[in-house]
């Protein structure tokens, strides 16, 4: 995919078949690249997200916007109980049934394929729900946000992970430099050309983002879709956030 004007407004306007198409070849190399263009950050960041959702050992968890099953696979191995993961991306569901396989988790873990907007379960199913880098590639947050509380039980944790835009100037002008110069380039030597298209696409999708919903947006709409005790904690200079609450 060629990241170009014409791709960005098919972003816009159609958030959900953009990133079908962007993520179909990514999901072999996702999870150490992750890793590897965030300097070891995305990792870090993720455990943050988990220790927030299973703090109570949820018997049914939902891990949304799943990917290739990183965090699927954490979650497995912190809690007992059973886990739904639910992807948009059918290539990224494969990597993460291979990842599962390898780990001999399989049989704890259902995949599902779906939209974060319209989920496929009836209301206060899950214990807990976990959602990671979820809230660019939807067109309307807000609503998506009420569809993730609905499928929460009352009492039930919440926590998310998203990318962030440094709010120092100093660390902005540096984030800034990397995402647009340094990231392509590196993704390109590492992951080849879907990686270098994916690069440049990170940064303008983030800032973009945060335009139209800032943190404070955010916060409050996550209050608005019945979520209480919401928290927020920037990560690494503010490179990322990790948000969680609980069911109302």
């Amino acid at each position: 995919m060629r990241i170009n004007r014409r791709t960005l407004r098919h972003y816009r306007d159609e958030p959900n078949s953009f990133a079908q198409e962007l993520f179909v070849d990514l999901p072999v190399r996702y999870s150490v690249l992750a890793q590897l263009l965030s300097f070891g950050q995305d990792l870090r960041w993720r455990r943050k997200m988990i220790d927030r959702a299973t703090g109570a050992q949820p018997h049914l968890m939902l891990d949304l916007a799943c990917g290739p099953c990183t965090v699927t696979k954490s979650l497995a191995r912190r809690v007992s109980g059973q886990i739904v993961a639910l992807d948009l991306s059918a290539a990224m569901l494969r990597q993460g049934q291979r990842v599962l396989r390898r780990a001999s988790l399989d049989g704890r873990v259902a995949l599902v394929q779906g939209r974060g907007e319209q989920l496929p379960f009836p209301d206060a199913t899950f214990d807990a729900v976990t959602f990671t880098y979820l809230l660019r590639y939807v067109a309307d947050p807000a609503q998506t946000l009420r569809e993730i509380a609905r499928v929460v039980k009352p009492g039930g944790a919440i926590s998310s992970l998203e990318f962030s835009v440094p709010s120092r100037r100093g660390w902005r002008v540096a984030w800034w430099g990397y995402t647009r110069l340094v990231l392509p380039v590196v993704g390109l030597v590492t992951g080849g050309r879907a990686w270098w298209d994916a690069g440049r696409f990170l940064g303008p999708s983030i800032s973009g983002h945060y335009k139209k919903y800032s943190l404070e947006w955010t916060r409050d709409a996550w209050r608005r879709a019945g979520i209480d005790h919401v928290e927020m904690r920037r990560m690494s200079l503010g490179g990322g956030v990790v948000i969680s609450g609980y069911r109302g």
